[in-house]
């Protein structure tokens, strides 16, 4: 195994349960926005609506296409408008209340601190996301995670995101590290795997999921707890 000396993090979906965190939150904005008298009985159906537009619109985003205050609200706007509702300020409201509660949910996934913990007394750890900034360094610290990160790169300092090549130079660059003495570890095949292989640093394959998939990864875990056996 290479003489790894960095390992650097995705956040949502691979050290913090993002979904778990969202429907969480979604469960007080269905009540406290009274949604089910505004004719949305159905929780699941509004977070499969919902999701559907955010992945398109996140898409957009990190393709330079919507900024990050107009995706916020419009993400809630084009779902509420799939039940007849066409209320831009309801939307609004309903986005600074998801932005604002979400990343206060405890939600990390099972093993992170105790392998967190470990991995920290042999290498130098970092998070590299592309997540609204302020809100992700809201997710480090109610979590009681930022001790472990010597830093923490987000795409609105980096000025370019995730899959771009550009973002995890930058990070290297700012921790002074070698692309030989690296390690991506992230869930997503595209915007951390494929991503970090453009940019020459290996590779951890998150899959949760288990999913099929044909892509070339250095490793693969199907837990955060995984990662103890490869490092």
């Amino acid at each position: 195994m290479p003489p790894y000396r960095h390992l650097f993090f995705d956040l949502d979906k691979t050290i913090y349960d993002f979904d778990a965190s969202s429907r969480l939150t979604f469960e007080e904005i269905h009540e406290h926005f009274h949604l089910a008298q505004r004719g949305i009985p159905d929780l699941d159906l509004l977070i499969g609506k919902y999701t559907h537009i955010n992945l398109k619109l996140w898409e957009l985003y990190r393709n330079g296409g919507i900024q990050k205050e107009l995706l916020n609200i419009s993400r809630f706007d084009l779902a509420l408008k799939e039940f007849g509702i066409h209320d831009w300020n309801m939307a609004a409201a309903i986005a600074s209340y998801y932005v604002s509660e979400s990343p206060l949910k405890n939600t990390l996934f099972p093993g992170v601190e105790t392998t967190l913990t470990y991995l920290k007394t042999k290498y130098s750890l970092y998070i590299i996301t592309n997540g609204f900034e302020e809100v992700q360094h809201k997710k480090l610290n109610i979590n009681n995670l930022r001790p472990y990160f010597d830093d923490v790169i987000t795409s609105e300092e980096a000025g370019c995101k995730k899959p771009d090549p550009a973002i995890f130079r930058y990070a290297l660059q700012r921790t002074r590290a070698r692309e030989e003495e690296s390690l991506m570890i992230g869930d997503d095949l595209t915007v951390d795997i494929q991503g970090a292989r453009e940019a020459g640093i290996d590779q951890v394959f998150v899959n949760y999921g288990r999913i099929n998939h044909s892509e070339a990864v250095t490793f693969e875990v199907d837990s955060f707890t995984g990662l103890c056996g490869i490092l």
